[in-house]
């Protein structure tokens, strides 16, 4: 697995923006407005498998806790919501008087996650391969009945926010109750961290991160250990993941402990694999192909999960490289034949 060459994936990233931003326009024309969220819970959701991919992609990391990260920001925005409100909680020393501010509280989400993320690196790092996924993925449920046992913070009943967070400064802001002003502040978001990641794939962090991805020996025989490289990408990855958790608990007004458990990583790895690993452009083809079949397919059966599950089986057998690597396949294709 490499890297996509610096502009490859780039252009694929801003395809991918351009039809995030214009299709609840779309949606609203042909009078289908309902059609709003589910283009909204494409970016936010791909915003959380562009930070897995960082891991998988980047670093050669196949994270299977990735999923409690994306639950903590929702749990920091839906703690701060509480207090905000007037009501208590044990949290209440850091919440303080809470916020309803996303100019507050995303950045609370970002580092609340972080700064879990950074032990659970810091000890899931010292292992690779299997080990590194079991013990990601014992943390990761130990958040998640951490959460439940939280009484205090409903439990396994989770939270309720009646109204999203507001966005303003001053006298100046933007209405977020909208959904389409949310919708594209989501996708703002989404094109900021796809441009940050790509700058970062072509840097000199992202190219010895990739290095210890394909040969860790090579690099520890040149005098670097990858250790701090691997770390800054864990930590760096769960705090976007917690601004994705934080953005889906206004879509959805609620907050509970099920994005900590297992599955949720588990669907956040699959969207990786099926759009390609490679690129989080491809990542993120990956989570808008899961959202739409996940909304189609429960739309005609509630045994959903019975279906998707054998096509995706098909697609990580027959699609090699994910959605990404096919397209790539028949751009040389195309261009083969052009020379012919």
């Amino acid at each position: 697995m490499h890297i996509a060459a610096p502009g490859r994936g780039g252009r694929a990233a801003i395809v991918l923006l351009v039809l995030l931003a214009v299709a609840p326009l779309l949606a609203e024309a042909a009078g289908a407005s309902y059609l709003v969220s589910l283009t909204t819970r494409i970016a936010i959701w791909g915003l959380a498998a562009a930070s897995l991919q960082l891991l998988i992609g980047g670093a050669g990391l196949p994270s299977l806790g990735h999923g409690a990260f994306v639950g903590i920001g929702a749990y920091a925005v839906g703690i701060a919501f509480h207090h905000a409100q007037g009501m208590e909680g044990a949290l209440g020393f850091l919440a303080g008087a809470g916020s309803d501010s996303l100019l507050v509280t995303l950045p609370a989400a970002a580092l609340a996650a972080a700064l879990i993320a950074l032990p659970i690196g810091a000890v899931s790092l010292r292992t690779g391969g299997a080990y590194f996924i079991m013990i990601t993925l014992a943390f990761s449920q130990m958040l998640y009945f951490v959460t439940i046992a939280f009484a205090d913070y409903g439990g396994e009943d989770g939270l309720s926010m009646w109204s999203r967070n507001t966005a303003a400064i001053g006298g100046l802001g933007l209405d977020t109750g909208d959904d389409l002003v949310f919708h594209w502040i989501c996708v703002a978001l989404l094109g900021l961290w796809l441009g940050i990641a790509h700058r970062m794939s072509g840097s000199r962090y992202g190219l010895v991160l990739a290095a210890a991805r394909d040969d860790e020996r090579r690099l520890r025989a040149l005098g670097r250990s990858p250790y701090g490289l691997r770390l800054a990408a864990f930590v760096a990855a769960a705090a976007v993941a917690g601004v994705a958790g934080a953005l889906n608990a206004n879509l959805i007004g609620f907050v509970s402990p099920t994005p900590l458990a297992w599955t949720t990583s588990g669907e956040l790895m699959v969207m990786v694999v099926l759009g390609g690993a490679a690129t989080p452009a491809g990542a993120v083809a990956g989570a808008a192909i899961m959202v739409v079949l996940e909304e189609m397919l429960g739309r005609w059966t509630e045994h959903w999960a019975a279906i998707l599950g054998p096509m995706l089986v098909l697609a990580a057998i027959f699609n090699r490289g994910g959605v990404a690597g096919s397209a790539a396949r028949i751009r040389a294709r195309i261009r083969r034949r052009g020379r012919r």
